[in-house]
């Protein structure tokens, strides 16, 4: 299956448990620091472009201050007639932590469909598995670890489903869950996340967590396939490993487009984030070649590492170390640990 842009360029979708089939290949839109007012023409641009080069699946969220320069775009794009509709982008967002607890995920969904201008979203996510108290005059985009409190899931989850249920979102998921608390939450899910967006990249495979999402029919969707250039977790690891960097040359690619052809192989969505006109275009040409088993091996054989690694760990919090967010799923900190 093939999403088709006006210039004629074809990203293969994947189905989903529910709402419409997702593209494979996406555009990523976090920045860091996170998006502000005066960073809108920016991005609004970048997704015109992103839009003209063939993408149409946009990945954002409500602390990411992006939603409403895609919205821009979306509307842009549809009055110059590059877009039939709405209807052909695929526009996944997400939950923020300040908002993960009953009462606050319709009213969450509803303000990020305001800044997008649109009826709906096609994937809306539980950002993380935890939530923080709720931050007064608004701040709650600001992370305060002090804050951090454990998620009630199952009532969460209840108006996420709500949130189906009104075709605000037509597909719902969750982002960063590791294979414990993905089980925790089919215990009493009506509806099975159809999601789960999760680190992965040449470095961070994820061999535990893929086989259970595959099992389970939930799709995996990479973000930070080059390894979160840009991110507060960026390492270098990824972009300058001299193993992908000698496959990349071997194979005429770019080192961005092994690892994007890597997680692609795998089976999973992939969203890289670059909003440089000949990157964006170059992360879209990874259809027509394959790995070669060598370059498989190689990769199968890296160190592993997370770059998320304790973000959402402190000692007053729910989780008290890394390996208790992650579910010791995945070799600990950082690159030479």
């Amino acid at each position: 299956m093939v999403a088709t842009s006006d210039q004629g360029f074809a990203v293969p979708v994947v189905p989903l448990s529910s709402g419409k089939p997702m593209p494979r290949v996406g555009l990523g839109t976090a920045s860091f620091p996170h998006c502000d007012d005066g960073d809108q023409p920016h991005v609004r641009e970048a997704v015109l472009r992103a839009i003209d080069a063939g993408y149409r699946h946009f990945d954002t969220a409500a602390v990411y201050g992006t939603e409403r320069a895609i919205g821009d775009a979306a509307a842009e794009a549809v009055r110059a007639g590059t877009l039939a509709s709405r209807d052909e982008l695929y526009i996944t967002s997400k939950l923020w932590i300040a908002d993960a607890h009953p009462g606050r995920v319709l009213p969450a969904l509803r303000k990020s469909l305001r800044n997008l201008q649109m009826e709906y979203v096609d994937l809306y996510l539980i950002h993380f598995p935890v939530s923080m108290k709720p931050q007064e005059g608004g701040a709650g985009a600001i992370l305060v670890k002090e804050d951090l409190v454990a998620m009630d899931m199952k009532g969460v989850w209840e108006e996420m489903e709500e949130c189906h249920r009104q075709g605000l979102a037509k597909a719902i998921g969750v982002s960063n869950f590791a294979c414990k608390k993905l089980e925790y939450l089919l215990s009493f899910a009506q509806i099975i996340p159809a999601v789960n967006q999760v680190e992965v990249h040449p470095y961070c495979r994820q061999n535990k967590l893929r086989a259970f999402c595959r099992e389970k029919g939930i799709q995996l969707c990479a973000y930070s396939p080059l390894g979160g250039k840009g991110a507060p977790w960026a390492n270098n690891s990824v972009m300058e490993s001299p193993i992908i960097k000698q496959i990349a040359q071997d194979m005429g690619k770019t080192v961005a487009q092994v690892c994007i052809r890597w997680v692609y192989e795998q089976g999973h969505c992939v969203i890289p984030k670059s909003f440089n006109d000949k990157r964006m275009r170059e992360n879209l040409d990874i259809f027509d070649w394959e790995l070669t088993d060598d370059a498989r091996h190689k990769i199968s054989s890296l160190p592993e590492f997370r770059g998320t690694y304790d973000f959402f760990v402190h000692d007053s919090g729910p989780y008290k170390t890394a390996e208790e967010f992650w579910d010791d799923e995945i070799a600990a900190g950082h690159p030479g640990n």
